[in-house]
């Protein structure tokens, strides 16, 4: 226990099941911390590595005590005591208290004990008592009133989760924008759309770039509707989503106080004995982001792909130069960018194996493995919201068109004999397009040669809005087939 003489102590004692400790005098955290720090030297990266997490944890203990409050079972005093302890860690503070490791034992045990402990201590000292004098105000027996890390931690990671997951999709409305002005501004630079990598029809880099815009629309919804589902808490059902210890009215009246704590629209699930065993929502969350990875990692290979050279490659874009790209080749500027972004698609793919293989191995009433599954899922998150936007400021703004290239490689393609085809028939077509790759000559010179269509018809055919827009087609120049 903590003293009141003059002369401060450099440790204080504190007691558990297994004995005595000495913890840190200035030390938020108490014994249960101390003890899983030792035990859990895994990653080197403490939960504070993520303040969403640090935060949810502090929204759950202050919704917590207020209910406990309005049922009569925790003193005002101790009451008003936590919920500005929690209120101080929401702003920030403290959060270097939270120290054990983010991937430990006992399903999260460790992390809710820190939170006790950390929420007890600050609360104490705003009582006017010193650390560790737990018969004030106890880190389990108030703090921790009618929860169990069964409940309070599920619930704090779907809340950190959502927090970092309305960050990406910040992050992913930005890089919309920036691909979807870049659609607008090379709207008309014609260019060879490819298939398996083979001059196929013509398309405008507009449509290309516009194509990576709706994809990322396409997923900011899907992560959206992901994120509908871990709002669906499991709080108050305490060990085994029996409700064992916690007062009936407790699950409602502490989601009631999270749903204005968080701003979020948290819900008590029906079954909680079901929502406390299942990872479902998680599986759900983590496909969502592999989904997003794969879709920037293609959106970066086409880029590098679409770059590359500059003078024995695609070299149909240039990229922005952020920094020299080798040690021994003078000039050398690589994708850089997309290349990270690749590297973090990589890992996210690889995190989505680890939720899928920790919320399977769950068993009975509990899953365990939780402490894998959030570290993975904030990582993922963190990681494609930074990628995001790393691609779109370092990257994407900054990219231009080749537009003379572009206009040659189209002048120059057997891909233009396809948009022929309906015009002068299948067989001319492709006798044209073999003599085109044979001789060097453009497709539009052997067909005048060979007067298959006039100037004027293949002008008409050929012309940028028509070649890119077979809608259009139809109406432009469906004259010539009558």
């Amino acid at each position: 226990m903590a003293t009141h003489d003059n002369v401060h102590p450099e440790v204080r004692a504190e007691h558990d099941l297994l004995g005595d400790r000495d913890i840190p005098a200035d030390a938020y955290y108490g014994i249960h911390t101390l003890r899983a720090v030792e035990n859990f030297p895994i990653t080197g990266t403490a939960i504070s590595a993520y303040p969403d997490l640090v935060t949810a944890l502090a929204c759950v203990k202050q919704a917590a005590a207020l209910a406990n409050r309005d049922l009569g079972l925790l003193d005002s005093r101790k009451a008003a005591a936590i919920v500005s302890a929690c209120e101080e860690i929401r702003a920030g503070k403290l959060h270097g208290e939270f120290v054990v490791d983010v991937i430990q034992g006992g399903a999260g045990t460790s992390t809710n004990m820190n939170a006790n402990e950390v929420v007890a201590n600050r609360a104490l000292e705003l009582l006017g008592h010193h650390k560790g004098e737990y018969a004030h105000l106890h880190p389990l027996e108030d703090v921790n009133a009618g929860q169990s890390t069964n409940d309070v931690y599920p619930t704090a990671v779907k809340i950190a989760l959502d927090f970092t997951a309305q960050r990406l999709l910040d992050a992913m409305e930005v890089l919309r924008s920036a691909f979807a002005a870049k659609a607008e501004e090379f709207a008309d630079a014609l260019k060879m759309g490819r298939t398996q990598l083979q001059d196929a029809v013509p398309m405008t880099l507009g449509q290309e770039f516009a194509t990576y815009a709706v994809m990322l629309e396409e997923d900011h919804k899907r992560l959206t509707e992901a994120c509908e589902l871990i709002r669906e808490i499991n709080l108050g059902g305490t060990a085994i989503g029996t409700g064992l210890n916690a007062h009936p009215q407790y699950a409602a009246l502490a989601s009631r106080h999270l749903r204005t704590i968080t701003g979020l629209p948290l819900s008590v699930a029906f079954d909680l004995v079901e929502a406390t065993q299942d990872a479902g929502a998680f599986v759900q969350l983590s496909g969502v982001l592999k989904r997003i990875a794969v879709k920037l990692s293609k959106t970066c290979n086409d880029l590098r792909l679409l770059s590359c050279g500059p003078r024995a490659g695609l070299a149909e874009i240039n990229l922005p130069p952020v920094q020299a790209g080798s040690s021994i080749m003078p000039g050398k500027v690589n994708p850089v960018v997309p290349e990270v972004v690749n590297q973090i698609a990589f890992e996210v793919i690889g995190n989505d194996i680890t939720v899928t293989m920790a919320a399977e191995a769950g068993q009975l009433q509990l899953n365990a493995f939780e402490p894998v599954i959030a570290h993975s899922l904030l990582k993922s998150l963190t990681h494609l919201r930074s990628g995001c936007l790393t691609l779109a400021e370092r990257c994407v703004t900054g990219i231009t068109a080749n537009r003379e290239h572009l206009a040659h490689l189209v002048a120059h393609s057997i891909g233009l004999a396809t948009a022929l085809n309906p015009h002068i028939g299948y067989e001319q077509a492709t006798a044209v397009a073999q003599e085109a790759l044979r001789t060097g000559r453009s497709v539009p010179e052997l067909v005048l040669d060979k007067g298959l269509l006039t100037q004027e018809e293949l002008q008409l055919i050929l012309r940028p809005n028509t070649l890119a827009r077979p809608h259009l087609q139809a109406a432009t120049v469906g004259a010539l087939d009558g």
